[in-house]
């Protein structure tokens, strides 16, 4: 899905050494390695590679052991993870299986995150599609009860997030918190999509009534972490078609993705300071 990255100027060699070294540590047996195993690994000559742990080290990301000469990650290291949450992850992670989704089913899908009291745009397809509607949908906000999107999060939450969610929602003063305000119609709701193990919106938002969609939800550890759609024209086809054309190709979709998030956990030792998916 993106573009080449049409770099200027020249590659940083000894930047992309050091980042070498970085991860041949977190992916070392019990997070910590030798000068020797660290040349092995990263094919780089000893020599080089002491130079730039003597670096990292004077930079505060690696620590030496002075009883068996081993280098280990430092604490600081996890300050490069601070600003890299769920979201920046599950967008690495499903863009490129979203670009495989457009080429199977070719109308455009959204990947959004729970952003407040609204669902986040974090990644599209809409650009690439020939059957856009919409080219500039990243970041866009789309309300939580009116699209399929929302109500895929919403069904598959924790029951304490939900409430949480219900209780903002409630608070404001829109056509969503009048939705809201009806539990026992959002319970309906909810119970239907998880009884169909997919959620729709079919016109209901209003900003977009000629617009529908199906969605289903992106889990990980027990949690939801972001939803993905295939949006479409509802005078092309009805909701019973776009399901049984496209549902199983979202379900493969997501699949992948939590696929890929268990594959990164099981990448990291244990008890290694490396980066990892924080949960909330």
């Amino acid at each position: 899905m993106r573009p080449s990255s049409g770099a200027t100027y020249r590659h940083v060699q000894g930047l992309s050494r050091g980042l070498s070294i970085l991860h041949a540590i977190n992916l070392s047996a019990d997070g910590w390695a030798s000068i020797a195993e660290l040349s092995a690994t990263t094919g780089l000559h000893r020599t080089t590679v002491r130079r730039l742990l003597e670096t990292l080290q004077a930079e505060g990301y690696v620590r030496r052991s002075v009883s068996d000469d081993s280098y280990r990650l430092n604490q600081k290291i996890r300050q490069l993870s601070d600003g890299f949450t769920d979201d920046e992850w599950i967008s690495e992670v499903a863009n490129p299986v979203l670009g495989e989704l457009l080429q199977k089913v070719v109308w455009p899908s959204d990947l959004c995150t729970l952003d407040g009291d609204s669902m986040l745009v974090r990644e599209t397809t809409h650009r690439f599609s020939p059957l856009s509607f919409h080219r500039a949908m990243i970041r866009q906000r789309m309300p939580v009860l009116h699209t399929s999107a929302g109500r895929a999060y919403l069904a598959w939450c924790s029951a304490e997030e939900r409430q949480q969610i219900l209780q903002l929602l409630v608070a404001g003063n829109d056509e969503q918190a009048n939705f809201a305000r009806n539990r026992v119609l959002v319970d309906q709701m909810l119970e239907k999509v998880r009884r169909q193990g997919y959620a729709t919106n079919d016109g209901e938002w209003n900003q977009q009534i000629k617009i529908a969609a199906i969605a289903v939800p992106i889990r990980h550890n027990g949690h939801v972490l972001a939803s993905i759609n295939v949006v479409f024209l509802k005078k092309a086809m009805s909701l019973a078609e776009a399901v049984e054309r496209y549902l199983p190709e979202l379900n493969s979709a997501v699949g992948k993705i939590q696929a890929r998030l268990s594959e990164m956990d099981t990448a990291l030792p244990q008890g290694t300071p490396g980066i990892s998916i924080q949960e909330s």
